[in-house]
C-alpha cells in the first residue's frame, strides 16, 4: 500500500479509515483492490464476507449482545469514486493515491476528486466493522461496485444473501438532512458517424484549438438546479456563431469526463485561415463578454479562448455535412433542468446533461444521463432523444436505467432516525427527496418490503476538483450513527 497522506490528527475512526483507503485506486470499474482490501479488513475481524464477480461485497457482522433478537439492518455504500481532474493536473486514477490536503475543517484533494463520494460511506462501514464495543443489531454490510457509471453493481447484487429489511444508506452529503426519495434515469447516447476529408476545405486553414474553460461543473443531480454552465453546450454555441460569421473545418470535438457530473471543460480543433482566425478572436472576446454577463453568479470564472495547435495536428478534417450535423445536435439535445416538482419546494422533477463528447477514429459519440422523479416523463425525454436523432439523421440509443426509490409513507427507520436526531440537537431532522439517483431505487425493486432512508455528513462539490468534506460533520454523524444502531435494538 502506498505511504499514508495524513492530514488528519483527530481520532475519529471514521477518517482514518478514510485516508488508508484514499490510497487505493478506485475509479468505476477498477474496484477489485479497494474491494479485496475491504475483504480483507472485514475477514479479520471475523465477518462473514460474500465477493461477488462484480467485486460487490456483503459483510455480515453479527449482533452485539442483548441485541440477538433485533431484525438485521443493511448499511450500504458503493466502492467507486468519480475520478475527475483540471487537464493540466498530472494524476493518474488508475495508480495514483489521493492526495489529502487540509484548509481549516475541510480536506480536500490535491487538485483532483477527493473520492469522498462514496469513500466516506465506506469508511463508516469499515468504523462499524472494526468497532468491538458498539450496541448494534446484525449488520449487513452491502458495499457495491459500478455505481457512478451504470450501477451495474446494485442490480447483480444477490439478495437473497441479505435477511435485513431495513436499509441505511450513507450516500448524502447533508448533515441533519434525511433523504426518503430520488429519481431515476438513463444514459442517451447520439452517434454520428464521420466521413473524413484530407486538407481542409478553408483556404489556408491552420489548426487552432477553441476551448471553454472556467466552469464549475458539479453532480449532474444535486447540483443542476444551480443551472451551472455546461462546456459542451456553450462550445455548441460558440461554434454555431463562429460558422455564421467565417469558413472554419472542424478536426475533432472533446468535453466532459463522466456522464454524472456537468462538464467544465470542452474544445475543438478547427481550422482556421488568417482572417478567419481575426474573426474568431473578435467572436471569442463577444462570447466572454456574454457568457461572463449570463453565469456572472453561477461561474465567474467561465472563459472561452483559441490557441495555435491542436491533437493530431489536423491532418484530416470532418466533411461539411458532419460538421454541421455535430453543430446542430449540440444545439438540439436538451441539457439542463425541464421541469421543476410541484409538490415539493426546489426539487427537480426532470432534468438531462450532456455529460461527455468524445471524437473517435470513425464517430463522435453525444452522452447524456436524463433523471426525472416520474418514469413516464423520463421515457417522454428518451423519446424526444429518440425522435431528434432520426431527425437529424444519426443513431441513437439508451441503457443503464435505473429505477427511482418512490417515498414511503410508513418509515419505522425514517422514525427512528428523526427521534435520535431531535433528542440529540434538540431541533427536527429535515426530510427530503433528491434528484440524484441512489442505489435504494435497485434494492427495493429486488425487496420490496425494504424501509429505506440515506443519510451522511456534510459534503460538497461531488465530482469536481472542488469536492470536500467537513472533519467536524463526519466526527459528529459517527457519534450520531453509533446512537442510531443502540437505538435499532425494537
Amino acid at each position: 500500500m502506498p505511504e499514508l497522506n495524513r492530514v488528519y490528527t483527530g481520532d475519529c475512526k471514521v477518517l482514518r479509515f478514510f485516508e488508508e483507503l484514499s490510497t487505493i485506486p478506485r475509479g468505476s470499474g477498477n474496484e477489485k483492490a479497494v474491494s479485496d482490501f475491504v475483504k480483507q479488513f472485514a475477514e479479520a475481524r471475523n465477518c462473514t464476507v460474500f465477493q461477488d464477480e462484480r467485486h460487490s461485497l456483503i459483510i455480515k457482522k453479527p449482533a452485539a449482545p442483548g441485541y440477538e433478537q433485533a431484525p438485521a439492518v443493511i448499511f450500504q455504500g458503493h466502492l467507486d469514486m468519480v475520478c475527475e481532474k483540471n487537464k493540466s493536473t498530472e494524476h493518474d486514477f488508475t495508480k495514483d493515491p489521493i492526495r489529502f490536503k487540509l484548509d481549516g475543517d475541510m480536506i480536500y484533494a490535491q487538485d483532483t476528486t477527493l473520492g469522498a463520494d462514496n469513500g466516506i460511506g465506506v469508511s463508516f462501514a469499515m468504523a462499524l466493522i472494526d468497532a468491538e464495543d458498539l450496541a448494534h443489531p446484525a449488520l449487513e454490510i452491502l458495499l457495491t461496485t459500478e455505481e457512478e457509471t451504470s450501477m451495474a453493481g446494485a442490480e447483480h447484487i444477490d439478495a437473497s444473501k441479505l435477511s435485513g429489511k431495513m436499509l441505511i444508506n450513507f450516500d448524502s452529503d447533508r448533515e441533519g438532512v434525511l433523504f426518503v426519495s430520488s429519481a431515476g434515469g438513463a444514459s442517451a447516447f447520439h452517434t454520428v458517424p464521420i466521413a473524413w476529408q484530407d486538407g481542409g476545405s478553408t483556404v489556408g486553414s491552420k489548426p487552432y484549438t477553441l476551448a471553454v474553460q472556467g466552469l464549475k461543473g458539479g453532480h449532474s443531480g444535486d447540483d443542476i438546479i444551480h443551472e451551472r454552465g455546461n462546456a459542451n453546450k456553450l462550445l455548441g454555441r460558440v461554434l454555431d456563431d463562429l460558422r455564421r460569421h467565417t469558413a472554419f473545418d472542424l478536426a475533432g470535438i472533446n468535453g466532459g469526463m463522466k456522464v454524472n457530473a456537468i462538464p467544465r471543460e470542452a474544445e475543438a480543433v478547427v481550422g482556421l485561415s488568417e482572417d478567419g482566425l481575426h474573426i474568431a478572436e473578435a467572436r471569442i472576446a463577444e462570447w466572454n463578454r456574454i457568457l461572463q454577463d449570463e453565469y456572472e453568479v453561477s461561474d465567474p470564472g467561465v472563459k472561452v479562448s483559441v490557441s495555435r495547435g491542436g491533437d493530431g495536428a489536423a491532418a484530416r478534417w470532418f466533411s461539411e455535412e458532419t460538421k454541421l450535423t455535430v453543430i446542430r445536435l449540440l444545439a438540439l439535445i436538451p441539457s439542463g433542468v425541464l421541469s421543476m416538482n410541484k409538490a415539493i419546494e426546489n426539487l427537480v422533477r426532470t432534468s438531462t446533461n450532456i455529460g461527455t463528447l468524445s471524437t473517435g477514429e470513425n464517430e463522435v459519440v453525444f452522452e447524456s444521463l436524463v433523471r426525472s422523479s416520474h418514469r413516464s416523463q423520463l421515457d417522454a425525454v428518451l423519446l424526444q432523444m429518440e425522435t431528434l436523432g432520426e431527425a437529424v439523421g444519426v443513431m441513437y440509443r439508451h441503457d443503464h436505467y435505473f429505477p427511482g426509490w418512490p417515498y414511503r409513507s410508513d418509515s419505522k427507520v425514517r422514525e427512528v432516525f428523526q427521534a435520535v436526531y431531535e433528542r440529540k440537537y434538540s431541533k427536527p431532522l429535515e426530510v427530503k427527496a433528491i434528484h440524484a439517483g441512489l442505489e435504494c431505487g435497485i434494492f427495493i425493486e429486488k425487496m420490496p418490503y425494504l424501509d429505506a432512508v440515506s443519510y451522511g455528513p456534510n459534503m460538497y462539490n461531488f465530482h469536481t476538483p472542488e469536492e470536500h468534506v467537513s472533519i467536524s460533520s463526519v466526527e459528529r454523524t459517527w457519534d450520531f450513527l453509533q446512537e442510531i444502531m443502540r437505538e435499532l435494538k425494537a
